[in-house]
């Protein structure tokens, strides 16, 4: 008999993105995500783990060795708990030497409702912080 397993409402298992330079990285997103309230679950010598009860979101050397690259069209959306939040989110990426692609404010394209900002990490990555904002 296989041994049965909670499921999470999340589709996704994990996401990892590569980084050409880990310690520049990991204080990067460690500052970055303490603004959503998502610590760094596990470290280890050229990765770390990011998550709200488990790691979901993954910094780290190409396991392979070569030189981690960006996937245009490829971006990782991180849920806020406010509006604020996706505020300070975008602030402090912008602060640490993050460049901004997309100001904080409402996507009415997305939904009338749908708010989020937009940047490209320290390695070119597109990350975004968002919530759906009731009345919005």
């Amino acid at each position: 008999m296989a041994d049965s397993i909670q499921r999470s409402d999340s589709v996704i298992s994990h996401v990892s993105l590569g980084t050409n330079d880990y310690p520049r990285a990991k204080a990067f997103y460690d500052a970055v995500l303490a603004t959503l309230h998502i610590p760094c679950f596990m470290d280890f010598p050229g990765g770390a783990g990011y998550g709200r009860k488990f790691p979901e979101f993954w910094i780290q050397s190409p396991f392979d060795g070569g030189k981690a690259s960006v996937g245009n069209g490829v971006h990782v959306s991180f849920l806020a708990g406010s509006i604020d939040e996706v505020k300070a989110f975008y602030a402090k990426a912008v602060e640490l030497g993050g460049k901004g692609d997309g100001e904080p404010g409402y996507r009415k394209e997305y939904t009338e409702n749908y708010y989020a900002a937009f940047v490209r990490d320290l390695d070119g990555n597109k990350i975004e912080a968002m919530l759906m904002v009731e009345g919005g």
